[in-house]
């Protein structure tokens, strides 16, 4: 990759880093990636609610809460143009260059930040450098600036080849949330693709290793449970309430008492949980956010059943109500061999690449796997890869950074497997 084609993804890279936001509020963000788009020249540019199905988004922020960060982005200086078509939470892009006679192939990237302060130590590179984050309390802490910028240089680079078929870049929202996989996975851009390829800077692997097919992903369904009871005076009247933080309570409690099962491995976990209004009052409302994991679909759906029984079992013990929904979620899936092995031989030739791992776990969850799943169903191939970074902080810490050396390694490695793809059609 030239010098000034690393230039300009390392300014991308870091602008968007600057100017983090979460789950469907990525405005600025999608806003970027499309003028980037324009400037490179593609065939078909698809924004917004075009990019997706709005109808399948999951864990959407309220109305006042995407109003902020849409005028916050325009603050920020995003085209006005672009975010007209962003409004309300449509955000992502997939861009598409059509080259001819040959087979579609898909690049899939997430874009999106957490909720996380970062650090403001001196010895942090994103303060040091001054391209810490503007927005207090929120983060790029798992290296989707990175991801984007990587999307945007394989575009570039695909499309000054010789590539010969359909390349498509799919940015892809609200992965943080596992809310925006499954919308752009339904949208129905994912169904004439062949070969897809999706990437994740760090996963604990240094700068020089490329892993060619990662694993392992756990299934993954977010929940919220609201409990309503009925009020009373603590010291008067205690019995005439009905106590909902205690309904939470228990229901927390029974949570983790959720039996495992013999097909692999389950996860529970209660994150946050709140409810009540003073000491002296029986809380009326409370509420409890958590997740189920599987090793498998089949097992994340065996514990989000036990949960949900817990939960509505915890609130008839304390005679409480309880409404429960489903905030985000994502299958499991597996890397084909074929992809894996492609992107591992041309990986190998990569000027900064020491190490090559063939496979490895990813121990959490991802929704790019909705993505992996489609194409697969539709008789197509999907590999999850890894670009290895040094990270000083780990993943989702306030001190994370990327080495933007990666970045390189990232497009040039990806880019001479789409093209061999392209040519030889596993």
């Amino acid at each position: 990759m030239s010098a000034d084609a690393t230039e300009r993804l390392v300014a991308l890279r870091r602008d968007l880093h600057r100017h983090p936001e979460p789950a469907w509020c990525e405005f600025y963000t999608t806003a970027r990636i499309v003028e980037e788009c324009r400037r490179i020249g593609v065939d078909e540019l698809h924004v917004g609610p075009d990019a997706i199905d709005p109808d399948a988004r999951m864990a959407v922020p309220d109305g006042d809460e995407l109003a902020e960060w849409f005028e916050r982005a325009r603050e920020d200086g995003a085209d006005p143009d672009i975010l007209e078509q962003l409004e309300g939470g449509h955000t992502g892009a997939v861009a598409v260059l059509e080259r001819g006679e040959g087979p579609t192939v898909a690049l899939r990237v997430d874009i999106d930040a957490l909720r996380i302060t970062e650090s403001e130590d001196g010895d942090h590179h994103p303060a040091g450098e001054g391209f810490r984050s503007e927005h207090e309390g929120q983060m790029h802490a798992c290296g989707h600036d990175g991801h984007a910028a990587i999307g945007v240089g394989v575009l570039e680079a695909v499309a000054n080849s010789d590539f010969a078929g359909t390349f498509k870049v799919v940015f892809q929202p609200a992965e943080e949330r596992v809310g925006g996989g499954k919308a752009l996975a339904e949208s129905g851009h994912l169904d004439d693709v062949d070969y897809l390829y999706a990437v994740h800077l760090g996963l604990d692997h240094p700068t020089g290793e490329v892993v060619a097919g990662i694993d392992g992903f756990l299934a993954v369904s977010h929940l919220l449970a609201e409990f309503e009871g009925e009020p009373a005076h603590a010291g008067a009247h205690p019995e005439q309430g009905r106590n909902a933080v205690q309904a939470m309570a228990t229901a927390i409690q029974n949570l983790y008492a959720i039996p495992r099962h013999d097909g692999g491995a389950t996860r529970v976990n209660a994150g946050r949980a709140g409810g009540g209004t003073a000491t002296n009052i029986i809380p009326e409302d409370a509420f409890v956010e958590g997740e189920v994991r599987g090793e498998t679909t089949e097992l994340m759906r065996y514990m989000k059943e036990k949960a949900d029984r817990v939960l509505r079992s915890a609130a008839e013990m304390h005679d409480c109500e309880v409404e429960l929904s489903t905030e985000g979620e994502a299958p499991s899936a597996e890397s084909d061999d074929e992809l894996r092995e492609v992107f591992s031989a041309e990986a190998a030739d990569v000027a900064g690449v020491e190490t090559v791992t063939e496979r490895d776990d990813l121990g959490g969850s991802e929704d790019a796997t909705f993505l992996m799943n489609r194409v697969q169903e539709q008789g197509g191939l999907a590999c999850y890869v890894c670009v290895g970074t040094d990270h000083p902080g780990g993943h989702h810490t306030s001190t994370f950074d990327v080495d933007e050396r990666s970045i390189g390694i990232g497009v040039e490695g990806l880019t001479n497997a789409i093209l061999r793809v392209g040519e030889e059609q596993p």
